[in-house]
């Protein structure tokens, strides 16, 4: 049974280890992460050539998102690396403080602004809300708080504002510098850290475009902003990502649940990608079996119809990646036997003004409705797999595109999956023998397995497809 759900894995020190990377690939990662908040320039490009390279020795394409810090607001050091924080005592951030000099009492801060822009009551969450601070005065640019929560606080720890409302801008200098990196390796997605409106995404794409970089983009939604401005956010970018940790933090962690279907939902409507992360399986940093608390979060985002689901530290630096990643296929696996994620009455009331799209959605329901194996989707674009893919189905569809930069896009939509495929043949006729055997060497058809075949009159011409034709495997194809 092929996996619909994708399964995305930060790489990091722990995949860098002899054999970890092959491992994960045999454990059925279909993208990996590269988090630019960690490492160096170099670091990033010999991973990103050890996927590709890989991907050509073992015939699986693995997509590359590359994931831009972003305007990261943290306190600076401590003068012994941690401190205890108690309920109820002060406690100080100031700008002007010596960043290594922090103490039980104060500490210094990274963003400038942060004195302007709260006031007092104020509510101030730190190390993603384990330490809890509430603005009690504003002196220039020191902020003096009193501790709401206490607990250990160490170096360089995150700072969220309850509510949203920091300016901090979506794009920072380091991120321009690394789009230049990105575009080197040639990345299939690129992530946006903590955007506020539209606009920061297509200040993105201009960069990326500029940088020589056709990557797809992701709009993380980590800001208690983004949420009012949802559906602009989603039809900025090309996939939105589920950031639980920092949304959850500036919105309170009771909200999350609701926003997460709300997002996915509103995401598939808009004919985007979602990709849902942060903490699923957390506990398999330090352990080789998930929690059964973990298991039910994945299994659940697989119901609200994630496209994907994305493992974190638990790959990057935890002590069993090979292990998170089978444990969450084996979680896919099982969910996606239940009827809620085989079910779809999305679309069905709509008209289509492109007949491409109507080809699309022709297809998902005779595949859904009647005796169908699978969907082979000649495509230049991807369009015509997303728009099935927005379909709720137990069938897989193949991507049969020449074009590299699609086939890496097509890593993240939900039951799609890439075939290279290139041919001079313009008689349909053997152009459907060729997917066909196609199909038959990689062991996706039988004889006797019923697909849909989608393409265009004119092959390699871009939103041409026209055409859809159900074949038998092993009867003449005409």
């Amino acid at each position: 049974m092929l996996r619909r759900t994708k399964i995305l894995a930060t790489l990091g020190p722990a995949t860098d280890k002899a054999g970890v990377l092959e491992g994960l690939f045999s454990a059925g990662v279909d993208v990996v992460r590269l988090n630019f908040s960690h490492g160096s320039a170099q670091d990033h490009i010999d991973r990103a050539n050890a996927v590709r390279e890989l991907s050509k020795k073992t015939g699986r394409l693995v997509g590359i998102l590359a994931d831009l810090q972003g305007p990261k607001i943290r306190i600076a050091r401590f003068k012994e690396n941690k401190v205890f924080l108690h309920e109820g005592q002060n406690f100080a951030l100031d700008i002007n403080l010596d960043p290594t000099a922090g103490d039980n009492t104060q500490v210094g801060i990274t963003y400038a602004p942060l004195a302007q822009e709260v006031k007092p009551g104020s509510r101030l969450l730190l190390d993603d809300g384990r330490v809890v601070l509430d603005v009690e005065n504003i002196d220039g640019m020191r902020v003096d708080c009193k501790v709401v929560v206490g607990g250990d606080l160490s170096n360089n720890k995150g700072i969220n504002l309850m509510g949203g409302g920091l300016s901090a801008p979506a794009l920072t200098d380091k991120d321009k510098e690394d789009i230049k990196t990105i575009a080197k390796i040639e990345a299939d997605y690129v992530a946006i850290s903590f955007p506020r409106s539209g606009d920061d995404l297509h200040k993105a794409r201009r960069l990326l475009l500029e940088a020589g970089c056709h990557a797809a983009i992701v709009a993380k939604v980590e800001r208690a902003e983004a949420i009012e401005v949802l559906d602009e956010i989603i039809l900025a970018s090309d996939a939105i990502m589920v950031a639980r940790g920092d949304l959850g933090v500036e919105i309170g962690d009771a909200h999350l649940p609701a926003e997460q279907k709300r997002m996915i939902k509103r995401a598939r409507e808009l004919n985007r990608i979602a990709i849902t992360a942060t903490q699923m399986m957390e506990s398999m940093i330090e352990n080789p079996i998930p929690t059964r608390a973990e298991v039910f979060d994945v299994a659940n985002a697989i119901y609200d119809g994630t496209d994907a689901i994305m493992l974190s530290a638990e790959t990057a630096s935890g002590k069993y990646p090979i292990k998170a990643v089978e444990a969450m296929h084996r979680v896919c696996i099982e969910a996606e036997k239940q009827p809620i994620v085989r079910i779809s009455d999305h679309r069905v009331t709509l008209s289509f003004d492109r007949v491409d799209e109507g080809i699309a959605m022709s297809a998902m329901y005779m595949a859904n409705h009647s005796k169908i194996n699978g969907i082979a989707a000649l495509t230049e674009s991807g369009a015509t797999t997303l728009w099935m893919s927005r379909i709720s189905s137990a069938i897989p569809i193949f991507a049969f595109s020449s074009q590299h930069k699609t086939l890496g896009k097509v890593t993240l939509y939900r039951g799609v999956f890439p075939v290279y495929f290139s041919t001079e043949a313009q008689d349909h006729a053997e152009i459907n023998r060729l997917i066909v055997a196609k199909l038959k060497k990689r062991g996706h058809a039988k004889m006797g397995d019923r697909f849909i075949i989608t393409k265009g009159d004119l092959t390699g011409v871009q939103g041409g497809t026209n055409a859809l034709k159900v074949v038998i495997v092993g009867q003449g194809l005409t």
